[in-house]
């Protein structure tokens, strides 16, 4: 009896990359407050900033300083972590390279023939991703190419993909009713086999509802 290749689940497809993010500490409205600040500043920089402005921005640095925010030692670290969010946001596996897998998601199809099948799709971590959200990482989307087309009537049908996991950096074209867009991605399976995704004993690794 054929055995089944191991399970990944999405968490496995990334890497954990540990820094210090002092922007995660800040609630909701300090993020709004620091973002306001910054365009008030671009804009007085660029001598476009009205007094209203100017004083919105004195209010608010006033407000965080309050609250024990340090704006300028937070804005001095705005590139590092950026830098470091990207890497993060790209970091792949490499043990995963080459091994036959197999894993849950939600088919994003990139086309449909004549019969609504579809063969060519992103795998993606749960419905709404790339659609109603920002993508997600590129490490945390599959390309998918199937041996044989599927018929559904979902634009998120949940599969189990089955096959050679492949890093390889690459971009995909996705339709959308306004327009497409270019989609990052990490991974691929080409000549993957494809199950219609049900609950079982692997239901851990279910893909995730957003």
């Amino acid at each position: 009896m054929h055995a089944s290749p191991p399970a990944l689940t999405w968490k496995d497809l990334s890497v954990d990359i540990e820094f210090e993010d002092p922007f995660e500490a800040l609630s909701r409205d300090q993020l709004m407050d620091l973002a306001t600040y910054v365009r008030c500043s671009n804009l007085q920089a660029q001598n476009k900033a009205s007094e209203g402005m100017l004083a919105e921005q004195k209010e608010i640095g006033a407000r965080l300083q309050k609250q024990g925010i340090d704006i300028d030692a937070l804005l001095a670290q705005r590139e590092r972590v950026r830098e470091l969010r990207i890497k993060q946001a790209t970091a792949v596996n490499d043990t995963l390279d080459g091994k036959v897998v197999r894993m849950p998601g939600y088919a994003l199809a990139l086309e449909y023939d004549a019969n609504r099948k579809i063969q060519e799709f992103l795998l993606v971590p749960w419905v709404g991703a790339c659609i109603h959200t920002p993508p997600p990482p590129p490490n945390q989307i599959v390309y998918v190419k199937a041996k044989k087309g599927f018929k559904t009537n979902s634009r998120f049908e949940p599969v189990w993909i089955e096959g050679t996991m492949q890093i390889k950096e690459l971009s995909r074209e996705l339709f959308l009713i306004d327009g497409s867009s270019n989609i990052s991605v990490s991974y691929s399976m080409l000549d993957a086999h494809i199950e219609k995704y049900n609950e079982g004993p692997e239901a851990e690794v279910r893909p995730a509802q957003h």
